[in-house]
Formats: structure tokens, sequence, C-alpha cells
């Protein structure tokens, strides 16, 4: 299973290796991410094209919430290696420290005590100039797994407010995103949806196969002609949502059921875009799918995607690439969750479940000819 996403693949890309080689540092980066978002929700405020900006900025927070889940896991397993280390050499640290300790209050006169006189306080000297080094050695590699557990402790310790600040941000942001994606009136429309045929169609209908087919039938008026063509992206085109393949197309899943579409899981509230230029031919609740999003690319090309909690834009308006068209359902995260190791990275924790199907003239098709679900996070 594979990372996917536009703004978490960048996010893993940039920071894998810092977060692997150095805990800290990856915890601290994900900190200053958030604070990013934090800047850019503010500056949002001001944007000529506000749903933009807060589209950005709800994944730049999605991006920094995830970075910190990722460094704070990870800065918990290392202080946890270096807490065990230290506890199985527990009786060596203390003779070490014992064995300092004495010779650093040990006054010259003592040394010249020893029982086998001048000779013997030479070779004590000697054997004390080849042993010091070596206690040296083993003092600083303890100081510095003792200030590296330190260090982590209060990363983590200090994580709470940041993670609360995001927790916050992020709502605030998925709040005034809705509110100016409902308030938009710049976008152009293809058509418009005819409630009544709409539901006739709805009604009348008891597949998904069905309610494709019939699409043409919930437009008031003929609906206008386009030559958007997205053939030269097929194969490449990122998944709409941030998220963990769950199980391919005519894949058996937990319950034995096997679906023309594809499974992604993803965080709740994870938000969902268009990954390409589309009209939105439909959006709403439909059959058992939940709330549907069908997206038209080019024509006789539909995306389908549904299981999301909120849907957002109108039937009809052709809308540019990375447009939020919904959010996904569960209860928004509690920093106590986050901080837990309870998420070990596996998709545990993504407990939402985005269907994506896509219908290429009429019929559907294998998702993975057409979106990129193979890119390493």
């Amino acid at each position: 299973m594979r990372w996917a996403g536009p703004i978490f693949g960048v996010f893993l890309w940039a920071t894998a290796a810092s977060a692997e080689s150095n805990p800290s540092e990856a915890a601290r980066l994900a900190s200053q991410m958030l604070q990013d978002a934090s800047m850019a929700l503010d500056e949002a405020d001001g944007a000529r094209n506000r749903v933009r900006a807060l589209t950005a900025t709800v994944q730049a927070y999605e991006a920094g919430l995830e970075a910190m889940r990722d460094g704070l896991r990870r800065a918990a397993i290392r202080e946890a290696e270096l807490t065990a280390r230290l506890q199985a050499r527990e009786d060596e640290i203390s003779e070490l420290i014992g064995v300092l300790q004495t010779m650093e209050s040990a006054p010259p006169p003592v040394l010249l005590l020893h029982p086998s006189g001048p000779l013997g306080v030479a070779r004590s000297g000697m054997m004390l100039a080849e042993v010091t080094p070596g206690l040296n050695q083993r003092a600083q590699t303890l100081s510095q797994d003792l200030a590296e557990v330190s260090d982590l402790r209060s990363i983590q310790q200090n994580a709470l407010a940041t993670l609360q600040e995001g927790l916050t941000g992020v709502q605030t942001a998925r709040s005034e995103l809705s509110k100016a994606v409902a308030d938009r009136t710049d976008l152009p429309k293809r058509f418009t949806e005819d409630p009544v045929r709409t539901a006739i169609l709805i009604s009348s209908t008891e597949t998904l196969d069905a309610f494709a087919g019939g699409l043409s039938e919930i437009a008031g008026a003929d609906i206008a002609a386009t030559n958007a063509d997205i053939s030269e992206r097929k194969g490449g085109i990122e998944l709409p949502v941030a998220g963990v393949l769950l199980h391919r197309a005519g894949e058996a899943d937990a319950a034995g059921v096997k679906r023309n579409g594809m499974l992604v899981a993803t965080r709740p509230r994870a938000l969902v875009t268009t990954p390409t230029a589309a009209t939105i031919r439909y959006r709403g609740p439909l059959l058992d799918l939940g709330n549907v999003v069908i997206l038209e690319p080019q024509p006789d090309l539909l995306f389908v995607l549904s299981g999301l909690n909120e849907v957002y834009g109108e039937s009809g308006q052709v809308i540019p690439r990375g447009t939020p068209v919904g959010l996904m359902g569960g209860a928004a995260p509690e920093t106590g969750t986050i901080l837990s190791l309870s998420g070990d990275g596996t998709g545990t924790d993504r407990s939402e479940t985005l269907y994506i199907e896509v219908r290429e003239g009429g019929s559907p098709v294998d998702p993975e000819t057409w979106f990129q679900t193979e890119k390493d996070g």
C-alpha cells in the first residue's frame, strides 16, 4: 500500500530522510509546517481567490499534522530505544560514574601510597593513562544518550500546544473554505440541473450504471459541448485525496465484496479535490453510496467519488484542477490520539474510505489506467 496525494507526496519526499536519521529534526520541521499553515490562514482572508488560498491552507495543515504525527512517532520510538539501552547498562553506568567520581576526587598524595612503592605508582599511572580515554569515551556516549532522551521528551511535551493550535486552525480553515465555495460566483456552467428531473432519475434507477447512463436527463436544457481532453495525463493523475490505497478494482474486501473501483483509506475530515479540470455532472446522495460527486474531465469519461460526508459545488459547474469537491467524514482527531503510538504508520488510523470509480464510454474501467497509485510517499 502506498501513500497518495500531491501535498503528502511532497511532504514525505522532503522529510523522510530527516525523520529516519533525526526524529528531533523531523518533529521540529513539522512544527514549522504548522506555523506556516497558520500564517497562510491569516493571509487567505485578503486573497483574490479565497477558494484557492483556503484549499492550499487546509492542505498545508493536513501535511503539517501528518508530519507531526510521523515525527512524534519516530521521536517516541527513539526515546524508548535509548531508555531501554540505558536501563540494560544500568550496572555498568553506575560503576562508570563511581570510577569517574573517584578519579576526580582523589588527591595526588594518595597515589604515592601504592604498596609497591614508586615503581607501582609509575605502573599505575601508565595503566590509568591507557584506561582514561576509554572511560572518557564511555562517559561521552552516556552523556549524549541522556541529552538526546531529554531533548526527545522536551519535544514531545512541547508538541501538545502546537498540535492543539494546528487542529484548531485546520477546523477554522475548513469552515472558511466551505463558506468560500458556497459564495463563489465566478465559475462557468455547462448546464443547470433540474431538481425534478434529478429526483425522477434517482428514484427510477437502482444501480450506478443506470444512473450514470441517464445523467444527461438531469439538465434543464441541452448540455453545452466541450472539447476538454486530458488523455496526455492518462496513468499519471494524482488521487483526489491523501491516503493509503486499500483495495484495487476487482479485489475482494473483508466482506468478500468486489467492486469496479478502488478504495482509498483516508484520515477523518480529509479534503477531497478534483485532480483535473472537470464538469460537475452530479453531487449529492445516491443509492447506498452516501454522498457522491461525479466529475466529467472530458466527453465520455467520468470520475465517480463516493463516501464523502460533505460535498461542494453545483452540478453543471466547470471547476479547475485542485478545486475542493468535499470533505471525508469521521470525527476530528484529538491531541491525545495523535500523540499516542497506536498509529504506527500502517494506515490503521485512516478510518474513512473514498471509493473511486472510472467510467469510460459508459462502462467501468480499472481506475489505475488513469490514476497514479504506485507513487512512493
